[in-house]
């Protein structure tokens, strides 16, 4: 049989009945997401914030076993029953420190009463450990790693070319349409330095790219030469 969620709008007559419900739904929750999701039912019909857990799984989330304390927002919610507190992917954190992705939903009885919460803590600690060793394999470009060559890597010779060029001109920072005179001259200084003019028809292919005869772009390269 597969678990529901009840509405939130949903009535129990008592927190038993509201466990029987909900049981099935707190071992779904659990099972999907893992060891690092701790699924909570607190009793507030009683209000007795001091041992409001009914049931728990996955508690060593948060080391907190049946009969254990409510939270701070279950005090706010006890002083005005009347309001909605349902409340989803907030942030928490656990008395050492580990943070949690947190969701509350509260149950009422058939006298609109607040008497159950079913509360989702999902401990992000995991997640932040690969995020680190992730970032460890992919260092932050230091300042000595400026003039490090840059790659182009294309499936042939002519698609590098035109890498090569699309970057001389990202360089200069215009449209190859509205470059001036100087500014071709410094997209040919660019594809001079990084050795573009040693690939066949590469005169052919920067002219294409700039909208200039073929002529013209040796005119600048002999410009460049000779600066």
């Amino acid at each position: 049989m597969t678990a529901t969620l009840p509405s939130t709008d949903a009535r129990f007559a008592d927190i038993a009945e509201a466990h029987a419900v909900l049981a099935p739904v707190m071992q779904a929750v659990a099972a999907a997401v893992g060891q690092h999701c701790e699924v909570v039912l607190h009793d507030l019909s009683a209000h007795d914030l001091d041992h409001s857990i009914y049931a728990i799984v996955n508690g060593h989330v948060s080391g907190r076993t049946v009969g254990g304390p409510s939270t701070n927002l279950g005090i706010e919610v006890l002083r005005d029953e009347s309001a909605n507190h349902d409340a989803f992917g907030y942030r928490g954190r656990t008395s050492d420190g580990r943070e949690l992705m947190s969701s509350s939903v509260y149950y009422r009885d058939h006298g609109g009463h607040i008497i159950a919460a079913l509360c989702i803590n999902v401990d992000l600690s995991p997640l932040r450990a690969a995020l680190d060793v992730i970032a460890a394999l992919v260092p932050e470009r230091r300042e000595d790693l400026t003039d490090a060559p840059q790659e182009l890597v294309g499936p042939d010779i002519s698609s590098v070319l035109d890498e090569m060029i699309s970057d001389a001109i990202a360089t200069v920072g215009k449209p190859a349409a509205v470059m001036s005179k100087p500014d071709r001259i410094e997209v040919l200084r660019l594809l001079e330095a990084r050795g573009a003019f040693h690939i066949k028809r590469a005169a052919d292919r920067v002219s294409s790219r700039l909208g200039v005869s073929r002529v013209t772009v040796y005119g600048y390269l002999d410009e460049v030469r000779r600066g």
